[in-house]
């Protein structure tokens, strides 16, 4: 089985700059977190964007939609945004013969306090077991983009009610 990883920028790859006071997406961080998890699976890396979710467009959705589709791999993780990673995930549903997972943190996989790097191997595992589909992999949980939401002041994703 060999795993593809699509990275779209989010928080996950925020770096801070501290002569400029703020954080920019840098380059994807996920193959620095695959190497020090000594995986032991076959994957590709293919970065489609550097953005953060909240700039993302209708176009760059579709941009995504089509590479996925394209893309021979039937197991997909995807990098993105939590901001809007329901709608992507809500968008992906018209594949129907693939399993993709979509991930992503709340703080810069750089830090310490990040959950970048649990979010990813909660996504890998699902990749690997769930049926095809789309799902969600953040909070210690498995979600369905059209019923998940974003807790921004518990920093955590929930079922929506």
């Amino acid at each position: 089985m060999k795993i593809k990883f699509f990275t779209l920028g989010g928080t996950i790859d925020k770096v801070y700059f501290d002569a400029m006071s703020k954080y920019e997406i840098g380059s994807p961080n996920i193959r620095e977190i695959l190497k020090d998890a000594r995986i032991n699976f076959e994957y590709e890396v293919e970065s489609l964007l550097k953005k953060d979710s909240l700039d993302m467009t209708d176009q760059d959705r579709r941009i995504l939609l089509e590479a996925v589709k394209a893309d021979s791999h039937d197991r997909i993780v995807i990098t993105h945004g939590t901001d809007t990673m329901t709608e992507t995930g809500s968008l992906l549903k018209q594949i129907k013969d693939k399993t993709i997972v979509l991930t992503g943190a709340m703080e810069p996989a750089g830090f310490k306090s990040s959950d970048a790097t649990f979010n990813l191997g909660c996504a890998i595992a699902a990749v690997q077991t769930l049926p095809p589909g789309v799902y969600i992999a953040i909070s210690g949980r498995i979600f369905d983009p059209e019923k998940a939401h974003k807790n921004r002041e518990r920093k955590q994703f929930e079922e929506r009610r």
